[in-house]
């Protein structure tokens, strides 16, 4: 498995990607100014799949096909479109450059005011391929892999519109650590530890700290608590109960129903996904204006 490498850089960009946030003209008024200044320094853009972008009044830009030979993405719109664009990429690690149209925008942390300059640094190969550890989920029915996700932020197994508490084991390399009762649990990435982890009171991770930690979510037992483990690990949870049932959310998207004799398996994924920085981005600039972090009440 390969060790997280501190930072890598752009050698070339001659085909992108545009990705912009779906319920909002001003993002996809955003997407046409962008793609065409790219068109103007001579660069193949193309769009989302399931997405148009306007090339003239009769003709749009190409549909992405194959993410195999792209050079860069440009996401525009909240840290949802960034992770949909991470979604569509796979495992394919092509950096992304993501322009903020949200709210609190950890991954599209460039303002939307300097997009322009923000640009003309990735072009003059000015940023840096910082990377970000990914999982990979595994859903095992009767011993056969029924399903599988990768997720740059956060995996969360929960009792969704249940009445009930979710009951399950977890599991460390076979080795069985803690049942846990709670409305759910948490397995997040250092990316998303200030996510839904921290909401539910999980620690924040640095974004390049080698592990994850697990969040049990409201716990019925004073003794659960948040627990930080390397990312070598691998972790299966199993439902205690086999006559009830719990819902797996990947990235903030529902994935389906997990029924009593399946078995869910998370590990560190092999690829990373690369964000694009400036060489003298502060991440703990980032908490304290995204969070108000160190401020004091």
């Amino acid at each position: 498995m390969k060790k997280l490498t501190q930072k890598k850089q752009m050698t070339t960009i001659k085909k992108v990607v545009v990705i912009y946030r779906k319920d909002t003209d001003l993002a996809k008024k955003k997407a046409i100014e962008v793609a065409q200044l790219l068109t103007d320094k001579n660069i193949n853009v193309f769009s989302h799949p399931k997405q148009t972008i306007p090339l003239t009044s009769k003709k749009n830009f190409p549909k992405v096909k194959s993410f195999k030979n792209i050079d860069l993405v440009i996401v525009l719109g909240g840290d949802g479109t960034y992770l949909e664009a991470v979604r569509i990429l796979d495992s394919q690690e092509v950096p992304i450059l993501g322009i903020n149209m949200g709210s609190l925008g950890f991954l599209t942390n460039t303002p939307v005011e300097a997009m322009h300059l923000a640009i003309e640094k990735v072009l003059a190969l000015k940023m840096e391929m910082r990377p970000r550890t990914m999982l990979n989920v595994k859903v095992l029915s009767k011993n056969k892999v029924i399903a599988r996700h990768r997720a740059l932020n956060d995996i969360v197994i929960e009792r969704g519109a249940n009445s009930h508490l979710t009951n399950f084991s977890l599991f460390i390399d076979n080795q069985l650590i803690s049942p846990i009762k709670a409305d759910g649990v948490i397995i997040s990435t250092p990316t998303g530890s200030t996510a839904y982890n921290l909401a539910a009171g999980g620690p924040i991770l640095h974004p390049e700290t080698q592990s994850y930690v697990v969040t049990p979510i409201c716990p019925h037992s004073l003794t659960h608590r948040p627990t930080l483990l390397p990312d070598h690990l691998k972790l299966r949870f199993e439902l205690n109960d086999k006559t009830k049932s719990a819902f797996l959310t990947v990235d903030g998207v529902r994935c389906g129903e997990i029924h009593g004799n399946d078995q869910i398996i998370v590990e560190k994924c092999d690829c990373y996904h690369y964000v694009l920085r400036d060489p003298s981005h502060n991440y703990f600039n980032l908490l304290r204006e995204k969070l108000k972090f160190g401020e004091r009440a």
